[in-house]
Parts: C-alpha cells; structure tokens; sequence
C-alpha cells in the first residue's frame, strides 16, 4: 500500500484548499497522512477526510528558530512513516517540508504552487522570500504551479527548472465542488441567516468579496472604489473574511471606514460561502497576487457575475468581456467603472457568468481534478527504484 504524507502549515489548508484530497487518495487503497500546525479545524478535517493528522508547530512568519524545530521533527516524522510521496502546500509548509523529505530520503517529492508572496513583497524581504521560494524548488523532484499563467512566471523568473514543472489539467489546486456550490442544493435556513447578517434593503445591488481582509487582497482599493461610485447609496459591499493585523495589514483608516460605513458589511467567516455567493449580484476579487483562487471557480459554479484584477491566476480563469470583467490591478477608477458597469449592464454580466459556468463544468470538476493527481502520483511512483 503506497503512502502519501500531504503538509500544509495550518490545519484550515486542509481543510478549505484540500478538501476531499485525502479522503480520495485513501479510498484508491492509499495510506494517507495529513500534517500541520495545530489549529481547531483539525476534529473537523480528520472526521472529514477519513484520515490520521500530526502536529507540527508551524508559524506563517519567518521565525528562524521554531522553523529550525519544525525541521527537525518533521524530518524524525517523515523517517518514521517512511512515505512514498511527501506533498506540500503553502510556503513555509513547502520549505520546511521538501528539505525534510529530501534529508529523510523520500524519492517522489512534489510542492504545489499556489501563489508567491514574494511577488507582492518589497525591498529586503522581496529577497529573502524569493530565496526561500528558490530553496523549496531545489529539494522537490516536481514544482506544481496550480495556473499556466504561474508556471510561466517560475520561467520566465529562473525560478526551477522547467522539466521540473507540471500544472494539473487547466490549473487549479483542487477544482470546485460543484455538488456543493451549486443553486439547487442550499439550504433555506443558511440563505436566510445570511440575508440577515446582510440585511439587504429591496433594490440594493450586493457586491461580494470573498477572501482575508488584508492589503494584498486589494481591500483598500474595493472600499475606495466601492465609496467613490454612483452606485454607493444603491449597493451593499459585503467583506466575507477576517480581519489579519499580523501579517499585510488593513490601514487603521480603511478598517474603521469598513467598520462603521452603512453600505459596508463585514462577516469575519462562513462555512457557507455558496449561500452569499447566491445572494450576491456580482463578485469583485481585487487580489495583487494569487496562484489560481477557488473563489472565481466557486462563483462560476453559482453562476455569479465576476469582476478581478489582471493577475496571474485571475487571468487563467478569466477571459476579459466573455467570462467577467478584468481591471488593471490596484486600479480604483477602473475598478469604479466596472462596478458601475456591471450594475447598469445586468444582462452582459448574466451571459459572461453563464460561459464561465460552462468553463468550470468542463474544466474543474472536482473528481476530474483528483482522479488526475492520483493518476500523475502513480505515474511518478513507477519512474523511481522501490525503497521497501
């Protein structure tokens, strides 16, 4: 029986990026180990996905010493498992977890690449994180960039080498549930507890945002859009994520403006982000980075209207005036603009949301995208000496 060791460096990876992974793996006759940092979503993601998690006290900041003992526990973990394939996710997870397994002597080492943050960051750090981004890369025999438009990146960039490189089916990191996001399923009593924390007035116009409240996700600029539009007193803005002061935080400004401002709603999280998206009239993500965000797939599975900004992975999924609208990133009064577009042109908005529905049916069904990496891990596995 072949076994998986999969990382991340909180448990709510787990359980939101990789949802049914896991569980998948196993149900193919796999032995699946799931390890993070502890975190309450553990109960939740073990119960769900069928398998054994161990804790590695990960941080998400560098903090040179605890990264050191997170080394070296996972390295007498891995030694201990003895898995076939050490998988990880996320950049700390990715480091920490790729030198262990090579030290450990695992053959088959793959790190997903789902964004890097070293794209956003800026002088000293810009280059200490591009380092690490380096590092990573080294110690995996695959690099897996979950868009195209990443891949390319890593290039162009002499980032890895390309044969190293592979991007599952058209991109994505785990595809959308489209047994989960999908109209016909909600249920009423989630669609009226979100419509209460709305509290919508008849004819207001919902613009939904779904991720962190944090600088990189170009909050600041969809509340200075949102504000400085013909549609403010006619529209709700509804921030559905959390506040994040430790690591790119909001101004205190905007987040007092997003606090106090009628128009503007703030729900720290929800385990049913599929109901908002059903009472929104339109999604904005506004991102300065990301790899292949699953909110653009999970709103074209609910067939919601989508605005974001140019970046890689926006643009893997997004096809400018066909399956939503693209502005240049960071830009507010395009951002104004297409805001305001989108309110006055409902029927332009409703067919580009029906062609990017029909994209994520064919493309990024989940089973689709699991049935591809368990076949690419059996692919890997015949290409290396058997170590038991």
């Amino acid at each position: 029986m072949p076994k998986l060791i999969r990382i991340t460096t909180v448990p709510l990876s787990l359980k939101l990026l990789l949802a049914g992974q896991m569980k998948f793996m196993k149900e193919q006759g796999w032995d699946v180990v799931m390890v993070s940092a502890d975190g309450r979503e553990i109960s939740q993601v073990t119960k769900a996905e069928g398998v054994r998690h161990e804790v590695i006290p990960f941080t998400r900041k560098i903090t040179p010493f605890q990264d050191l003992k997170c080394l070296w526990q996972l390295y007498q973990l891995i030694k201990r498992e003895q898995p076939d394939i050490v998988h990880t996710h996320t950049p700390k997870a990715g480091l920490l977890g790729m030198i262990a397994a090579k030290l450990a002597g695992v053959q088959v080492r793959i790190h997903t690449l789902a964004g890097i943050p070293y794209m956003s960051a800026e002088g000293g750090k810009k280059s200490l994180l591009e380092k690490m981004e380096k590092i990573t890369y080294s110690y995996a025999t695959q690099v897996w960039p979950n868009s195209n438009g990443l891949k390319n990146f890593v290039i162009e960039n002499n980032l890895c080498p390309e044969e190293k490189l592979h991007v599952i089916g058209k991109g994505s990191s785990n595809g959308v549930d489209l047994s989960k996001f999908n109209r016909g399923v909600l249920k009423e009593n989630h669609l009226v507890a979100a419509t209460m924390r709305i509290l919508p007035g008849e004819d207001d116009f919902i613009i939904l945002s779904v991720g962190r409240l944090v600088k990189d996700k170009g909050i600041q600029e969809l509340v200075d859009a949102f504000l400085s539009s013909k549609i403010v007193n006619k529209s709700k803005l509804v921030l559905l994520g959390s506040f994040e002061q430790d690591l790119n935080p909001l101004s205190p400004e905007t987040i007092k403006i997003i606090t106090d401002h009628p128009r503007i709603v703030q729900i720290d999280w929800s385990d049913h982000v599929a109901h908002y998206l059903a009472l929104a009239d339109v999604l904005v993500h506004p991102s300065h980075r990301e790899g292949f965000p699953n909110v653009l797939l999970e709103a074209g599975a609910m067939q919601l209207p989508v605005i974001c900004s140019d970046i890689i992975g926006n643009k893997d999924i997004i096809t400018q005036q066909k399956t939503g609208l693209i502005f240049p990133v960071k830009d507010v009064s395009v951002l104004k603009e297409a805001m305001e577009f989108a309110f006055v042109k409902r029927d332009n908005m409703a067919q580009m949301a029906m062609n990017l529905y029909d994209e994520v049916v064919l493309n990024y069904n989940r089973p689709q995208i699991h049935q591809e990496i368990f076949e690419t891990y059996q692919a890997l596995l015949g290409t290396v000496s058997p170590s038991k």
